[in-house]
């Protein structure tokens, strides 16, 4: 893939702000997801900081070598929760929350120190293309019932109407446009471009069906901004420090004790296991479309670093662990935009957006159909980007054929384990069950040479 600008380039200030928003628009909608699924008084905009700030922290350890986002994991919504079930108090459950994130980044310390020591060539061999290309494909794939699913709801009725879908498409359409006749500047934000079209379409509708009285076409739920604006103009109304889950945190660490404390560990370690495997997927990903192995340079054992203390700080502040973010990925990819510089701004501008209330609220009031027709885009490219992956694999050999089918059908089936509080996701499950398979028919006397991502 020919990038317009690569991982080292810095485009001029006023593109990077823009380029920037782009990418905080992307992870969005799935950052503060996360902390509304919890409930329990989350905040989304101390969320939102805490991605920044993970961010910054993944960069610095990469070596700015690797263009990646990192955002809220959906991963351990079920921990979190446990975190919450287990408590005493609420604020012993914020406690939970910090002390569960900082288990899950020793995690990738531990992990990191071993890679240090003996490499990473054996990743390689347990996880070559004919196991990664499908299981890219399946993180895709994996997402396409909720952009199809946020693509026909409206924000105001929360029920399904082909007004939404509509929205939607016209988001969608709109961004293949941008991407695809656009002139070079236009072909690296197609996503705002995409965005607004439809938030202007919906909006449109939604003033419609106000004055008509034609639920089905409200579209906008304005209530982020009314609400905000409710009692007048103030300060306040344009800034506001975010709940920060330290803050409820500190008050309730003399609540737990050491029975709460193993129950928390047992809930989040094993599911970082899991992430461990998700992380290599994504950074396989990211290595192909930037032509640089980062499992070699900076190397998997900076980039666990990265992500293990990032999303261990950012719990710190939002609550969320952290990690790589596949929607950022796709961003990349599309847009043929690799500069870091604009995963920095981006950070930055996610810290600097959860003090802005305005800002907070616009977003907010973004219909789930718009975001949808923009994310069929984006989870549409992870998954096309694992199937190419999979063309290097000769699928006339039966040892290939077995692991490739493996791995889809239980992703896209939706295969999951769960045991007490933990739960080993869709998506690592088709992963162990290819590398099982890949290990099981390893002797096949038909089998190709194995080659590696960047072998010519």
């Amino acid at each position: 893939m020919k990038l317009i600008y690569n991982v080292s380039d810095r485009p001029d200030f006023s593109q990077l702000v823009v380029f920037a928003f782009q990418q905080v628009l992307a992870i969005m909608a799935a950052t503060i997801a996360v902390p509304m699924i919890i409930g329990n008084g989350m905040s989304t905009a101390a969320a939102l900081f805490g991605a920044g700030v993970g961010t910054l922290i993944y960069v610095f350890f990469t070596q700015r070598k690797s263009p990646v986002f990192l955002g809220s994991s959906f991963a351990f919504i079920g921990s979190m929760s446990a975190a919450f079930a287990g408590a005493a108090t609420l604020s012993a459950g914020y406690a939970g929350l910090i002390v569960g994130a900082a288990f899950a980044g020793l995690v990738y310390v531990f992990f990191s120190l071993i890679i240090e020591s003996v490499g990473v060539s054996w990743v390689n061999k347990l996880m070559p293309p004919v196991v990664i290309g499908p299981t890219v494909a399946i993180i895709g794939l994996s997402l396409a019932g909720n952009a199809v699913s946020d693509l026909q709801t409206s924000s105001v009725t929360g029920e399904a109407t082909q007004w939404a879908v509509l929205c939607g498409l016209i988001a969608l359409v709109t961004t293949m446009l941008a991407s695809t006749y656009g002139k070079r500047n236009v072909k690296l934000i197609p996503f705002i471009i995409g965005i607004l079209a439809g938030y202007v379409a919906a909006s449109i509708l939604t003033v419609i069906g106000n004055a008509t009285g034609n639920t089905a076409m409200q579209i906008v739920n304005y209530s982020s901004i009314t609400d905000l604006f409710a009692n007048g103009v103030s300060l306040k109304t344009f800034f506001a420090v975010p709940d920060f889950t330290f803050l409820t945190a500190l008050k309730g660490f003399s609540d737990i004790d050491f029975s709460y404390i193993g129950s928390v560990a047992v809930a989040y370690i094993p599911v970082a296991l899991v992430v461990f495997a998700e992380h290599i997927a994504d950074h396989k990903n990211i290595s192909t479309i930037i032509q640089s192995d980062l499992l070699q340079d900076p190397g998997l054992d900076k980039t666990l670093l990265g992500d293990g203390i990032g999303s261990a700080v950012g719990a710190f502040f939002g609550g969320c662990p952290n990690t790589t973010y596949g929607e950022s990925v796709a961003c990349v990819a599309i847009t043929k935009n690799a500069s870091v510089a604009t995963i920095i701004t981006a950070a930055i501008e996610c810290i600097i957006i959860s003090f802005l209330s305005p800002f907070i609220a616009f977003i907010s009031s973004i219909p789930s159909c718009v975001m949808g027709g923009v994310c069929m885009a984006l989870y549409g490219f992870i998954a096309v980007s694992g199937l190419k992956m999979i063309q290097r694999v000769d699928l006339d050999v039966n040892k290939n054929l077995y692991v490739v089918s493996t791995i889809l059908i239980s992703g896209i089936g939706g295969l999951s384990l769960t045991f007490g509080k933990i739960t080993i996701t869709s998506i690592a499950c088709a992963l162990l069950l290819g590398i099982l398979v890949n290990n099981l028919l390893k002797n096949d006397p038909n089998k190709l040479p194995e080659r590696h991502d960047f072998d010519n």
